[in-house]
């Protein structure tokens, strides 16, 4: 929506909102400048932006504009970091801008509409005229053919009347007909007496139930009050098992707390223990495999039967010494793999 609303209000660079992504202070303040040159061309704010107090001091000068002018509060602090935050803060005065623009632009094509119509409007009125002016005319010639008529008939009609004139009134009918009328004129004013007696009883029930209302409130109020100033008889118990149950918590996680301690400690000692079990099993293996090997080399090197008999019997004391040892040798395996 910034982006658009820029474009719309005629902003000379293309902005996206990937370029808010990280601090982009030079932006903002660019963006910030435009759009106050735009709300009054005439303003003279300071664009020097080397230094942390000049931009402090633009950012304020900025926020301070557009709260007496544009009464748009703008917050310096999301200014200031130029990132996405700023964005919004930069919408509040896009979005007033961009609204003037397009009120502006509603009020030109009502402009133009009202033109059109009252132009429609005058030649349909002129029509009306000379259609009217045409049944007058009409109407005023059927008139006058019947004005000739009936003055043609003066002579008989005056007659007529000079007769009836003449003729002596009848108080009975006369008065009959005058009863008639008040009699019809009272019905109508007892009619509107109903209705003023019903418009006062339904007064006076709504009255009354505001009343009824009103005191069942003041009661219920009264009652609130009661409860709420009252203590109830369960309070002291209650607070004594919280104290307790604060207390059982407490313990509870401390007790928790060492049971972990020491799962770890044992998860700990047995890691070492398999470690250990593991290097005493290859050495183990490996003094297996270096037995079965000096069995191997003592046995070859007893078969041997190029040698002379005392070469033999002296072999025969050294078979006997390495079968000792192998003996020995075995025994100790022995004792290890008990272990």
């Amino acid at each position: 929506d910034f982006t658009e609303m820029m474009r719309a209000l005629g902003y000379p660079r293309l902005i996206s909102m990937e370029n808010f992504h990280t601090p982009n202070f030079r932006l903002v303040s660019e963006v910030l400048l435009w759009l106050v040159k735009r709300y009054e061309p005439q303003t003279d704010i300071p664009s020097d932006l080397e230094t942390e107090q000049d931009r402090v001091f633009f950012i304020k000068a900025v926020a301070q504009f557009m709260a007496t002018k544009a009464h748009v509060k703008l917050n310096t602090k999301k200014l200031y970091q130029a990132d996405g935050y700023a964005v919004k803060e930069l919408l509040k005065v896009t979005s007033v801008l961009y609204g003037a623009m397009n009120t502006k632009r509603v009020e030109l094509a009502d402009v133009s509409e009202e033109d059109s119509s009252k132009f429609k409007f005058d030649l349909g009125s002129k029509i009306a005229d000379l259609k009217a002016a045409r049944q007058l005319a009409s109407e005023i010639t059927s008139k006058g053919a019947t004005l000739y008529d009936l003055l043609g008939k003066e002579v008989e009609l005056r007659e007529a009347r000079a007769e009836s004139i003449a003729r002596p009134l009848e108080i009975n009918e006369a008065e009959k007909t005058v009863k008639v009328a008040i009699g019809c004129v009272l019905e109508e004013v007892q009619k509107t007496e109903d209705m003023l007696n019903n418009v006062a009883l339904d007064e006076a029930n709504l009255e009354a139930k505001i009343e009824k209302r009103k005191l069942e409130l003041e009661r219920s109020q009264k009652r609130l009050q009661t409860l709420q100033s009252v203590r109830p008889a369960f309070m002291d118990e209650y607070e004594k098992i919280e104290e307790q149950l604060q207390k059982q918590y407490s313990s509870y996680l401390e007790k928790f707390r060492n049971l972990t301690y020491l799962e770890q400690l044992l998860d700990d000692q047995r890691q070492t223990e398999q470690e250990m079990f593991e290097e005493a099993a290859n050495m183990l293996r490996l003094m297996q495999n270096r037995l079965k090997e000096e069995e191997q080399n003592l046995l070859k090197s007893g078969n041997n039967d190029d040698s002379d008999v005392e070469l033999q019997e002296d072999e025969g004391s050294d078979s006997e010494v390495e079968d000792g040892q192998i003996m020995k040798r075995r025994t100790a395996m022995d004792i290890l793999l008990q272990g």
